[in-house]
């Protein structure tokens, strides 16, 4: 990586950063490392969300971190014995999470059902159920933010049912970060630097 700022790198090593910084927001929040997880998530919304300054950036950032925290003392809190009663945390009140991911878009300006695909998204992914579909729907709201195109993605009429590559390959990151290895790590950040090289070449077609 060069020596200089952000600002200044190739669109090749800001997006390497970008998918960098995203495993390691993931992995500092696997160990309830907060300043570290609003850091990385904030060094990659600096990045994509080229409308924002950066305090801005920093303030979505975290509301998406504070999303993330709100789950976990949801799951702390069905846990009455040491493990998790997923039953109880699927019938529990998730909004404590959906209104940080509602401030999150807020600030951005993404379609407000984003709130509701991460949060379902979050939801499934812990208690059980397709997760892959509402998480991809959400990252094309937030795609569509970070191009500032509301018809993203383009597809041809054979294709139309999808969510574009750069959403499957968030979905396919997030089945890479669950296996919890340094190699599938590594996978996952060659998955996502395309993602981000897809938002970066669009902000010079604005």
């Amino acid at each position: 990586m060069s020596d200089q700022t952000p600002e200044a790198w190739s669109s090749e090593e800001k997006a390497s950063h970008m998918a960098e910084q995203l495993c390691v927001g993931f992995r500092a929040h696997d160990s309830r490392d907060r300043e570290e997880a609003i850091e990385a998530f904030w060094a990659v919304d600096s990045l994509q969300f080229a409308h924002l300054d950066r305090d801005t950036a920093r303030r979505a950032s975290l509301a998406y971190v504070d999303a993330l925290w709100n789950k976990d003392d949801l799951e702390v809190s069905h846990m009455p014995d040491g493990e998790i009663d997923y039953d109880s945390l699927s019938d529990a009140d998730w909004e404590p999470v959906r209104s940080k991911f509602r401030e999150r878009a807020s600030i951005v300006g993404i379609d407000p059902r984003y709130a509701d695909a991460s949060t379902r998204a979050w939801k499934n992914h812990k208690v059980g159920g397709d997760y892959w579909s509402p998480i991809q729907r959400a990252q094309v709201y937030e795609l569509r933010a970070a191009m500032q195109d509301p018809e993203y993605p383009y597809k041809p009429r054979y294709g139309k049912s999808g969510h574009g590559p750069e959403a499957s390959r968030y979905a396919l990151a997030v089945e890479l970060h669950d296996m919890r290895t340094q190699k599938h790590w590594e996978q996952a950040k060659r998955t996502m630097i395309p993602y981000f090289e897809r938002i970066l070449d669009s902000h010079h077609h604005v």
